[in-house]
């Protein structure tokens, strides 16, 4: 049980469950500005509230990542319908992408999409990401892709497009658009978007610096496998409740007004 947990107790209008929840993903959108990983007010990351199969939490339209707090957070039902107070209602987009995706992949506990220049720049790419660093080769069998249909508002037709094209990944390049990462744990979807995020930094300065050189194909193969296992329920890590954990110490020290 981390820090935070222990210092502050659930508010009364919530189960120490669904406050539990609110603390992680408000902590997650703090975290993400400190990294720089914000885009005005269009990226949104979401966490199934416990308990539930169709219920989740999203942040509000209209503040930054670095307002966020768990009180603040808007409940959402996978069908469209705002649950909780939202004064300026919440991103279509966030409700067309998460929605969709925790809707079709119950095992899904948290979506996280961002518009990165380096997650965007990679998405853009008629590669995509290329098998050159370490960093990506552990990713290299989750990663999906997605093409481009402009800004995501057909509710329908792209949630099952984006659900189909995730199938059973856990990140998903939307083409000319950004990254989606999709987290048994919501500590697993922030962690696979730190990693992927830090994979794309490292392709476009490869390519920028001249010619690349190409691991062997054994190498690529036994570094993919290895990293297939990564945060499974036999790993060290399992849903990588280690770093998760260590993201939550270090945003209680630097900024624990999350927890508001």
């Amino acid at each position: 049980m981390s820090a935070v947990t222990n210092l502050r107790e659930p508010k009364p209008n919530y189960s120490p469950e669904e406050w539990e929840a609110r603390l992680d993903l408000a902590a997650a959108y703090r975290l993400a500005a400190r990294f720089g990983w914000h885009d005005m007010l269009g990226n949104h990351f979401s966490l199934r509230v416990p308990g539930t199969t169709d219920q989740y939490l999203l942040n509000p339209l209209g503040f930054f990542f670095e307002e966020i707090t768990a009180s603040s957070l808007v409940k959402m039902d996978t069908k469209g319908n705002i649950l909780s107070d939202a004064p300026h209602g919440i991103n279509k987009a966030g409700e067309v992408i998460h929605g969709g995706i925790l809707a079709a992949r119950p095992d899904i506990a948290s979506v996280m999409h961002l518009h990165s220049g380096p997650g965007a720049g990679v998405s853009a790419q008629k590669g995509g990401l290329l098998p050159i660093s370490q960093n990506a080769l552990i990713l290299m069998d989750r990663v999906r892709y997605h093409d481009y249909e402009g800004p995501a508002s057909d509710a329908d037709d792209e949630r099952r497009r984006l659900s189909r094209d995730l199938a059973d990944g856990s990140i998903l390049f939307l083409r000319n658009h950004g990254t989606l990462t999709a987290g048994r744990t919501m500590g697993e979807a922030f962690v696979l978007l730190g990693r992927i995020e830090r994979a794309c930094e490292i392709q476009l300065a490869a390519q920028a610096g001249g010619e690349i050189h190409y691991p062997s194909q054994d190498a690529i193969d036994r570094t993919v496998a290895i990293g297939s296992k990564m945060y499974g329920d036999n790993s060290r890590s399992p849903g990588a409740k280690m770093e998760w954990a260590a993201f939550r110490r270090k945003i209680d020290r630097e900024d624990p007004g999350y927890a508001a």
